[in-house]
């Protein structure tokens, strides 16, 4: 998988932010999406307090690789998946996390089954797709077409 790619569509999709902020949910976030956990730096310090671009590298590589790892263990057909449709389903887990991303069962089964059309409408037709806009909209006809 061609993580420069995705770490350029993850930046896009989840923006770049050197400092911690507060994501919609209202939890303390800096960097690439990356949710400030105990033992972080920056664990309970001030919104607003500037996050160094080496750290916030840092995360985004850490959280790319939590989001591979479970996806690839958790979806055997993963693996045989073209690079474009293995950063999709990197995307996905990066944005909703393995547990909720596997609540997407009939796109889950349509990937497996190489229905691309169908794994796209059901990427659509999710309460997720009306969450983040554009960013569904996008992913959905990388995983149709195969193709940025």
């Amino acid at each position: 998988m061609d993580r420069a790619k995705l770490e350029t569509e993850l930046a896009r999709d989840e923006g770049c932010i050197f400092e911690v902020y507060e994501d919609h949910l209202g939890y303390a976030t800096c960097g690439v999406g990356h949710l400030i956990k105990e033992g972080d730096p920056e664990h309970g310090q001030p919104i607003g307090t500037p996050v160094p671009q080496e750290q916030v590298n840092a995360y985004l590589q850490q959280d790319i690789n939590i989001a591979v790892k479970e996806v690839s263990e958790r979806y055997p057909f993963f693996d045989q998946l073209d690079d474009v449709r293995q950063r999709v389903m990197v995307n996905m887990a990066f944005n909703l996390g393995s547990t909720r991303l596997a609540l997407f069962k009939k796109f889950l089964a349509a990937v497996e089954e190489q229905r691309w059309d169908d794994a796209s409408l059901e990427m659509l037709d999710s309460k997720w797709a009306g969450q983040v806009g554009n960013r569904a909209k996008r992913l959905s006809d990388m995983m149709r077409d195969g193709t940025v």
